[in-house]
């Protein structure tokens, strides 16, 4: 197994966002959670990434355990995520962006900001190409459109040294054929060998891509199983289709 997590809690207050959380993601598979708003999926991805505190339960990368880890060092050891909202440099270029996520360690990006950068294009052009991201190499953040901004948000994270990739919903306000290009290049990185676990609503998307899809609801796992599974479970229909 690629992650496992095992009995995780998390609170807010009264709330539980997370009630005894278990599952496992097998490598070079791509993963889907789905669940209705509040079910717990980008608390959990939180969790995973150690950005907000676990109130309980462990949790393993390639056997590792990473429970107590802080979020950079969770970074350094190979999770590579999005978030819901685009987070990007607004003063900094294509290139820029690219070239710091290539780094590998703190040292390297005091050098790149001080010093003489390391000659990454080709690197970055074929992350680029992969993606199909055609823009020039020094357009600002700032001069993007959405889905541009969605299309570098990924090529940063599969920029990024990594072990697996955590997308919370890469397809979220782009257009239909911006989507079906996501989903093309996810199924090239699955072939390549990526462990993909994604945050999605768009259940045509997920059921079309993912291996293996787990459904949250009020922060338990309440069915896990094929696309084609959870289609079919009445569980699934109730909590999260309202049937």
């Amino acid at each position: 197994m690629m992650l496992k997590i095992k009995q995780v809690t998390k609170n807010f207050g009264g709330v539980r966002a997370l009630d005894k959380c278990s599952l496992e993601i097998e490598k070079e598979k791509i993963i889907a959670i789905i669940g209705p708003n509040g079910s717990g999926k980008s608390t959990l991805f939180n969790v995973i990434s150690n950005l907000i505190k676990k109130d309980s339960g462990r949790i393993y990368l390639d056997k590792e355990d990473i429970t107590e880890k802080e979020d950079f060092n969770i970074a350094k050891l190979g999770i590579s995520r999005t978030f819901q909202e685009v987070r990007l440099f607004r003063n900094l270029t294509i290139k820029d962006h690219l070239e710091i996520a290539l780094l590998e360690s703190d040292e390297k990006l005091i050098r790149s900001l001080f010093g003489k950068r390391e000659d990454n294009e080709k690197r970055i052009k074929d992350i680029l190409n992969l993606v199909g991201f055609d823009k020039p190499l020094d357009t600002h953040a700032t001069e993007l459109s959405y889905g541009q901004r969605k299309l570098l948000d990924l090529a940063i994270a599969i920029a990024k040294p990594h072990k697996i990739l955590m997308l919370d919903e890469p397809v979220a306000g782009v257009n239909p054929k911006l989507r079906k290009g996501i989903k093309e290049i996810l199924r090239k990185l699955r072939k390549k060998g990526d462990t993909i676990l994604i945050i999605e609503h768009d259940m045509n998307f997920v059921m079309d891509l993912a291996d293996y899809v787990f459904v949250l609801d009020y922060g338990k796992v309440i069915a896990h199983g094929t696309p084609r599974k959870i289609q079919n479970n009445k569980k699934v229909l109730e909590a999260y289709l309202g049937e």
